[in-house]
Parts: structure tokens; sequence; C-alpha cells
């Protein structure tokens, strides 16, 4: 859940970052161009009111002026552009040059001319287009120059933008380099909210996976997380707890009744006994109440020995679970040689892993005991002990008729038995013991189809624990 809701976390931080940034950064690069532009308006303004003198129409003496104040006017606009790297230029309205630095002349298209035109029609200052920071395009500003209320000259002023595209170059990298930083510290703060949320959903499903394999002691620390989480929490310990009373209710009823059933089916079977005595050698009646006697016994027997696997804590403890494989098999052989089968030990000779050695014993006895009943004679069963890193697993391969794809889903479940071996002797209730005995401890057991043929029961055990 984590790896689908962090994405979803970053990816809407990202989108408000971003959402507040990109404004941001064209505010800044509109405002770096407006300082300038207000800088040349107040230049081109000075320069105006220079140029407003020259234009009078000089008389006797005045021309002497004029003259010095052009003078002026163009020392001004050469000093303006030996310091500040600007050609600036006063222009007539037919776009003669009044005076001008450097051979500055009125463009005849683009932005200079449109700026030269605009101030020529007593508009006002013009306002350039934006210059972004990959555009390498310079900047025109012009003033009207006005006399008696006409204007009768411009000024206008053609500016490098390098140093402006720099210092909004330089304001976008803070604005990234702030926008980066906000994003570690979202990702930080997605990273300890999910893990603040999801931390309940994970220790719930680590219980949940306990319960279901047997760990019924197991709860939630109903501590930390959003309220809602709390609660549910505290919901399924409630329901946790009124589960394992009503199977503990279950299993005691199971084994007070097996119990109880025990002594009454004894007598009756010891009755039998008695009665056959009475009739004559090999009456049919008498012999399917004895074998139907004995296979209710059994089932007693599986009831109780059921119930107090799934009651009783397991006594873990480090074991050799080669050698104790490799005993069990030892056990079997002389059994299966006389069914006609082969039974035979394969895999490492020596694995340790945490285990009940009874009851692993008394899992791996079923299971043999399984395989060599649907073995036909010829055929052979193999019990293979693999470990790795976590695990150490017992295999045990036969090569009887094995079981379909359905009958695989339910193998394990109390009291079945597939409708194909209903002759063969048993409760269906061994394999349910075999899966109690092993969940006490950690373990499990799982059912697959053996290639080419057969059955393949997996049994694993934990090599860490103690």
């Amino acid at each position: 859940m984590r790896t689908r809701l962090l994405p979803l976390l970053i990816v809407l931080m990202a989108g408000v970052l971003l959402a507040l940034g990109f404004p941001l950064a064209v505010s800044l690069a509109a405002a770096q161009q407006q300082k300038v532009v207000i800088d040349r308006i107040d230049d081109t303004a000075r320069f105006a009111g220079l140029a407003q003198y020259v234009t009078e129409r000089p008389t006797g003496s005045r021309r002497a002026q004029k003259d010095e104040r052009l003078a002026t006017l163009e020392n001004q606009l050469v000093r303006y552009h030996d310091v500040y790297g600007i050609r600036a230029g006063v222009f007539y309205r037919n776009g003669d040059v009044m005076a001008s630095a450097d051979h500055f002349q009125v463009p005849e298209s683009g932005e200079g001319d449109e700026a030269f035109r605009e101030a020529l029609a007593g508009r006002g200052s013009h306002d350039p287009k934006q210059v972004w920071p990959w555009q390498d395009r310079r900047l025109y500003v012009a003033s009207s120059v006005i006399r008696d209320g006409d204007v009768v000259a411009v000024v206008v002023t053609d500016s490098p933008t390098e140093k402006m595209r720099s210092e909004t170059r330089h304001g976008w990298w803070l604005i990234g380099a702030g926008e980066a930083a906000a994003m570690l510290l979202a990702i930080g703060a997605a990273l300890r909210l999910t893990g603040w949320v999801l931390k309940p959903v994970r220790v719930l499903d680590a219980t949940t996976h306990d319960i279901a394999t047997g760990r019924l002691k197991s709860r939630v620390a109903a501590a930390g997380g959003p309220p809602e989480l709390q609660r549910l929490a505290r919901s399924f310990n409630e329901m946790a707890d009124h589960v394992e009373d009503v199977l503990e209710q279950q299993r005691a009823f199971v084994a007070d009744a097996s119990h109880q059933l025990r002594n009454p089916l004894a007598a009756l079977l010891l009755r039998i006994e008695l009665l056959a005595l009475e009739l004559p050698d090999g009456n049919e009646e008498i012999a399917s109440v004895r074998t139907e006697g004995k296979r209710l016994a059994q089932v007693l027997d599986d009831l109780l020995d059921l119930a107090l696997a799934e009651h009783a804590p397991a006594d873990l403890r480090l074991t050799d679970i080669g050698e104790l494989a490799a005993e069990r098999v030892d056990a079997w052989r002389p059994l299966a040689q006389d069914r006609g089968v082969e039974l035979r030990y394969e895999g490492l000779a020596a694995a340790t892993a945490w285990a009940d050695p009874v009851a692993l014993s008394s899992a791996l006895d079923a299971v043999v005991d399984n395989a060599l009943k649907f073995t036909p004679a010829g055929e052979s069963v193999t019990v293979t002990v693999a470990s790795n890193g976590s695990s150490a697993t017992i295999v045990v391969a036969d090569g009887g008729p094995g079981l379909t794809e359905d009958e695989l889903e339910r193998v394990g479940d109390r009291f079945w038995r597939s409708g194909r071996h209903q002759n063969v002797k048993g409760s269906g209730l061994g394999l349910s013991i075999t899966r109690a005995l092993l969940a006490a401890g950690g373990g499990s057991i799982a059912y697959a189809p053996n290639e080419p043929r057969g059955l393949r029961v997996t049994v694993t055990v934990p090599r860490t624990g103690g």
C-alpha cells in the first residue's frame, strides 16, 4: 500500500510546488525587466529634458546657445554609453539624428521602430515585450520630447539584456533550489506520514497472518496511527478474543465428547466380541459391525488428537530435521517394503531448524503414512530435505494417483476425503492434525502435483526463532 500511496502524495506535492514556483519565476523575470525599464524611462526623461531646449528655433545669439546645448546633449549621450554600455539617441520626427552615441540610428523595423512610433504618437513610454533568459534580445525604451504641447523629437535607448537575463537566471536558480529543498522536505514528510498512517495497517496485517496460521494469541497493539485505525485495532482485538473463545469452546467440546464417547464405545466393542463368540465363525454381520466400531474408535482418537494438537503449545528447540526425517524414513521402510513401495531419503544429511521434535515427527509420520497408502506397488516415495536462508523444508513426493486442482484446494480440511479414495482406510483427520501440529511451531504444509504423477507435500519450518 505504501508503494501506491507514497507516489500519489509526491505527485500531489510536486504539483503544488510547481503551481507556486512557476508564477514566482514569471513574476521574478517580469520584476527584473520592470526595474530595467523604469531606469531607462528615467534616463530617457532626463535626455528629453536636455533635448527640449535644443529643438527651439535659434535666432541671433541663441544659435550659439543651441550649439552649446547640443554639444552638452551629445556629451551626455556619449558618457552614458561609455559608462553603461547603452546606446541612446535623440531623433527628430522624420527620424533624422539630433544627437546620438556610437552612431545609433532609429531601427527601421522591430521593437525599436515600434517604440519610436509610439513615443512619436505621444502615447507614453513603450512597454517592451518580456525578455526571457534564453532570448538574446535588446530592450528598447523611448520617450517623447515635448515643447508647447507638441512632440518635436523622440529619445530612444537601446539596452543590452545580458545582465538582466543573468540576474533572472540566478533568481530562477534560487527558486529551483528552494523548490528542490521543499520537495525533499515534502518527500521526508510524506515518508513519515505514510509510515505513521500505515504502521497500524502493517501490524494488523502481520497479526492477521499470525492468527490465520494458528497463533491465536497474537493481538494488535492499539497505539499510534490515526484514531480510526486505532479503533479498528481495538475492534480487531475484540473480534480475535471472541473467535479464540469460540474455538476454545469448540476444542473443549470435541475433546470432551471424544473422551466421553470412548468408554461407551469400548464397552460396545467388548459386547460385540462376546456376541461373536456365540455365533458361527466368519459371520459377515459381526465382522462388519466390528470393522465399523473400530473405525469409529479411530475417528474418536483422531478427534482427540486434533483437539490436543490445536490446544497444546509447541516445545520449540533447535532440531536437526535432516536426522529426524532420515529416522522416520527408516521407521517406515519395513511397511513400505511390505507394500512393494520404494521409500528413499534424499537431500541434506543435516539441516537445523526451530521445531518441536515430537510434533514434527508426528506430522511427518502422517504425511509419509498418507503417501504410502495411495502409492501402488512398484512406485516410489521420496523424502527430500532442503534448506535456505530463512526456512528448511521436508518434501514428500509419491507416485500415487495424485489430486485434481479442485481436490488440492480442499486437501487438509477436516473429514474431507477424495471421492476416488473412499475405499482407503482413514478418518480424513490426519492431515488436519498435521497442519495444527506444524502451525503451533510456526511451520506450514503445502500440496502440489508431483511430476509426472502423484502428490508433492512440502513441510516448511522456520530456521530462526527460539
